[in-house]
């Protein structure tokens, strides 16, 4: 089953894209299950991966009662609030439903860059694996460092690196730090690697697939295809491009991929890393 692993719904408008505020008018409305599903159809993709997009227990509980009734939402990844005292009876209580395959926080937002490794969020993530659940990790490249420490304090604990980690992408310089250090996280072999959301993190007026591809080629030799997975970050990838014009983009750089290799990058990765069910 080919996956998409990487969507929200709602109306999402973030602040952290100055380089493409022109765009903005492209997610200022509201995003429906009836909007994706017609669009992984015409791209022909089977399934997808709801994940969070505001940090509320609300939507954790309506992205579940969302996948409830739509079954090519196969899995969400929801928030909670895990650097809170009382964390566990939460998880705990959405654990239950087996729709919540992971949880992520927006650790790109939080002005401490150290976030990542404080002590009370630590002791959250530290209780997932109990429960089976991954953790998604939301960044920009400048947070890698801490989060290679961050990945060593929860040897047992699945992740899932979001967007490869957001490197800044110019035609005029390629992200030789980022590729340094993604190569150093990618050793975790906890550590699944999701390709998505590169196109607004293209920081020049156009994008290609020759300007991705070196990133591409970073992740792919990093992780292998067993730990790489699709994903488009639906809506918010409308910014810089059609869903369509997105997954052909990735099915170019993936073209030399062996058989079971596109098994991998399509859906199998995503199975694995989220444990879906066939």
């Amino acid at each position: 089953m080919r996956i998409d692993s990487h969507h929200h719904f709602w109306n999402y408008t973030p602040a952290a894209y100055p380089w493409i505020g022109p765009h903005m008018a492209a997610l200022q409305r509201d995003f429906a299950p009836a909007d994706l599903q017609a669009e992984i159809a015409a791209a022909g993709i089977e399934g997808v991966i709801s994940v969070q997009a505001r940090q509320s227990i609300e939507e954790t509980e309506w992205l579940l009662a969302t996948a409830a009734k739509h079954d090519f939402i196969r899995g969400v990844v929801g928030w909670l609030p895990l650097a809170d005292a009382e964390v566990q009876s939460e998880i705990e209580r959405l654990s239950h439903d087996s729709r919540l395959k992971s949880l992520r926080h927006v650790v790109q937002d939080e002005p401490d860059d150290a976030f990542i490794l404080g002590g009370d969020f630590n002791r959250g993530v530290g209780l997932l694996k109990h429960y089976g659940l991954t953790y998604d990790i939301l960044i920009f490249a400048r947070h890698l460092p801490n989060t290679i420490r961050f990945v060593d304090l929860h040897p047992e604990q699945e992740f899932v690196l979001d967007h490869i980690a957001k490197p800044t992408i110019s035609a005029a310089k390629f992200d030789e730090t980022w590729a340094q250090n993604i190569r150093q996280l990618a050793q975790r072999p906890q550590v699944t690697c999701k390709f998505s959301a590169l196109v607004t993190e293209v920081r020049d007026s156009q994008w290609t697939v020759q300007q991705l591809r070196p990133y591409w080629d970073v992740v792919l030799e990093a992780f292998t295809p067993r730990r790489l997975m699709f994903g488009s970050d639906w809506p918010v990838c409308l910014l810089r491009s059609s869903y369509a014009a997105w997954v052909a983009a990735v099915r170019e750089l993936s073209a030399d991929l062996t058989a079971d290799e596109q098994a991998d990058l399509w859906g199998n990765t995503a199975h694995r890393a989220y444990h879906l069910r066939d």
